[in-house]
């Protein structure tokens, strides 16, 4: 490690060199468990390492599982076949449904895309950094349009997990209702692409953190990681972060889009809990679970990560700008804090629900100041409708409240 003294001599690009390797490091030294470091190490490497989600257009993963076939049909999980007819009552067309004829101009004050208190821009004063009004307002247009690139990357992770879900599920009524999801996860890549193509005009590359856990899930060959890692750890903290834009925006397209979303997020972490609550408590060994335990506290400080937007800092202050100082910036901002609050408020409950939350990993929750939302409702208490009408009710932080 470098002293302070040492750091502070280097020119600004090696800083920001040195501490992305530093802060690459700080991943892997958290990974204790050794068969959690086994299954997320490699993709670490790909993602975090050698940038794989940002070296071309497209991406190959290995895939590895088992398809499960049953050929008596049955009816063997109640819970899930009435989730099956509620998504397919719940399916929607997002070419006809949703207007857009809206115009759309993300750097009018009068109709905020993100409101101005989103980030605390006294913070980039302090470092020489004055924008001005207008400069605020395309800053805000890159933000936004960097958080809804990591959510329309997210969904195209999620349309492949669900592929790889629905063979792999051992109950034939989740097979039943997992190509329902893959038909929702296909339109949620439709709707954000076309909201990104055409509204905003800007598309930003997979987040790194993002690529690491995509890539391990895609390849881990586990029925049941496959089912953690996405119906549980992404949907549940994307539900969590389309919830947080859908309080604070004011541009209604795409207010009534994440609306849309929201009700086919909650049907899919639902289906997540169905699927993980007695196997995990049940009929997995004590190590095995103790595995899956720790693999979501990794993942779950991959995510809160992954919020630090650091393709935005390279477009924007990279060179004028420490990274390090970046990253106070992003971690200060309270509409980032309103998003790391929606977020784990949703994924805490369901791992305490499906049995990976024991006395065991708690402290470690706690040191990083997560266990505050161990309380809240799981994802099999929460409708869609619910989680709506607890948005529009209100409970905003400041950020919100601002809008």
């Amino acid at each position: 490690m470098l002293s302070d003294a040492l750091f502070a001599r280097l020119p600004t690009r090696v800083k920001d060199t040195v501490d992305r390797w530093l802060e690459i490091a700080s991943v892997f030294r958290e990974l204790r468990d050794p068969r959690v470091a086994r299954s997320l190490a490699p993709a670490g490497v790909r993602g975090l390492v050698l940038q794989r989600g940002k070296q071309a257009p497209t991406t190959t993963c290995p895939a590895s599982h088992r398809a499960y076939f049953d050929w008596s049909y049955p009816s063997d999980h109640p819970e899930m076949r009435e989730l099956y007819r509620r998504a397919k009552a719940g399916q929607w067309d997002g070419e006809t449904l949703l207007p857009w004829q809206t115009s759309v101009d993300p750097e009018n004050p009068e109709v905020p895309i993100l409101p101005p208190q989103f980030v605390d821009f006294t913070i980039l004063e302090r470092h020489g950094i004055h924008l001005a009004p207008a400069e605020r307002q395309r800053f805000l247009h890159s933000l936004v349009a960097w958080m809804l690139s990591q959510f329309l990357h997210g969904e195209q992770g999620a349309l492949q997990a669900a592929c790889q879900v629905t063979e792999a599920v051992q109950f034939f009524d989740g097979k039943l209702y997992g190509g329902t999801q893959v038909v929702d996860e296909a339109r949620h890549v439709e709707v954000f692409h076309r909201y990104l193509d055409t509204k905003l005009d800007k598309l930003y590359q997979v987040n790194d953190n993002l690529f690491v856990i995509i890539d391990a899930l895609m390849t881990d060959s586990r029925w049941d990681m496959k089912f953690l890692g996405m119906q549980i750890m992404v949907e549940g903290l994307a539900l969590g972060a389309f919830g947080t834009l859908y309080k604070i925006t004011r541009e209604p397209l795409l207010k009534q889009l994440l609306k849309m979303v929201i009700q086919d997020e909650a049907r899919h972490v639902h289906y997540g809990v169905l699927a993980l609550r007695e196997h995990i408590t049940r009929e997995l060994s004590e190590s095995e679970r103790r595995e899956r335990e720790d693999w979501s506290f990794e993942v779950a400080l991959l995510m809160r990560n992954r919020f630090m937007a650091y393709e935005v800092y390279e477009e924007w202050f990279q060179g004028a700008l420490p990274r390090g100082a970046w990253r106070d910036f992003i971690y200060a901002a309270p509409g980032m804090e309103e998003f790391r609050t929606v977020m784990f408020s949703r994924l805490v409950p369901n791992l305490r629900e499906i049995g990976l939350l024991s006395p065991r990993v708690q402290a470690r929750y706690a040191e990083v100041g997560l266990m505050k939302y161990a309380a809240g409702k799981s994802a099999d208490q929460l409708s869609g409708d619910a989680l709506l009408a607890d948005l529009d009710r209100g409970g905003l932080t400041a950020a919100g409240r601002a809008a």
